[in-house]
């Protein structure tokens, strides 16, 4: 298992029944939390995300929808826009692109853990909480494999449990946790900017 101490950034991945899995595991992290947090739900791609307006009536550190060539500043959450998917790139910026729906979905939770797990190898933590499809399992390993550290939402609370199923049984996630253990974990890792 990776070490926590390492994590420079945090990847978080849901669909179905993600606001609510969101406002649990992020609501009272502190307005100087150190950490990136880059989150992506699943949308309708013809709908415009009212996500950071949602989010930053409860979150205390900046919420911002993450737009192309933007550099990822510490301590701020970010979430994916809908219509594209969102990559993380070596000079630690976001990129948008069009490329075709993976697992049905664009933005996809595999690209953007996919393209994170490149360019922060040991430093990443990816967390892949409810959804309906199969989205996240491959990017999840993939994180794994470069080192970072994986968590999933015990299927058994999840709203909707294939997502964590599919990742679950696909590889073997660092921690299984509840919702509120997930908090807790975030707690931990408050960093200082």
């Amino acid at each position: 298992m990776a070490s926590t101490d390492r994590i420079k950034a945090i990847v978080i991945g849901a669909s179905a029944g993600g606001i609510s899995a969101l406002q649990d595991i992020l609501t009272g992290l502190p307005a100087d939390f150190g950490l990136p947090i880059i989150v992506l739900l699943h949308l309708p791609e013809n709908r415009e995300s009212k996500l950071v307006e949602l989010f930053a009536h409860f979150i205390r550190m900046p919420v911002r929808e993450a737009r192309d060539k933007d550099q990822i500043v510490a301590g701020t959450l970010y979430f994916a826009g809908s219509g594209y998917h969102l990559s993380v790139e070596v000079d630690y910026s976001f990129s948008l692109s069009c490329e075709a729906p993976v697992f049905f979905s664009r933005p996809s939770i595999d690209v953007l853990m996919e393209s994170a797990a490149h360019v922060y190898g040991k430093g990443l933590l990816g967390i892949l909480l409810t959804g309906a499809n199969q989205d996240g399992a491959n990017g999840l390993t993939c994180i794994a494999n470069h080192g970072g550290l994986t968590v999933v939402q015990d299927p058994g609370e999840a709203q909707v449990a294939t997502m964590p199923n599919a990742a679950i049984a696909q590889m073997q996630p660092d921690l299984i946790l509840p919702l509120h253990e997930i908090h807790q974990l975030l707690l931990r890792l408050k960093t200082t900017v």
